[in-house]
């Protein structure tokens, strides 16, 4: 059981990484740094970007139950 859901935490984490990486910059951080911050913002997100939010949201609490799962399971094994 502990197994399973280390495995899934690995599989998770990766795709919550890859989510993350696919957000557009939106200034004044790091994203500048790499050239985010050259492109102007015209207001509004498109569906594709809030689908892209929506989709982040869902997965990190998906991470973050598989932590909670696994500790408790790491603690009372």
């Amino acid at each position: 059981m502990v197994m399973g859901f280390s495995i899934a935490l690995l599989v998770v984490s990766a795709l919550l990484m890859l989510l993350v990486l696919m957000h557009k910059g939106k200034g004044g951080g790091l994203s500048d740094m790499f050239g985010g911050g050259m492109q102007s913002s015209v207001g509004g997100s498109s569906v594709a970007e809030r689908n892209l939010d929506r989709i982040t949201v869902v997965v990190a609490l998906v991470w973050t139950a598989v932590i909670v799962v696994l500790g408790l399971l790491m603690k009372f094994n």
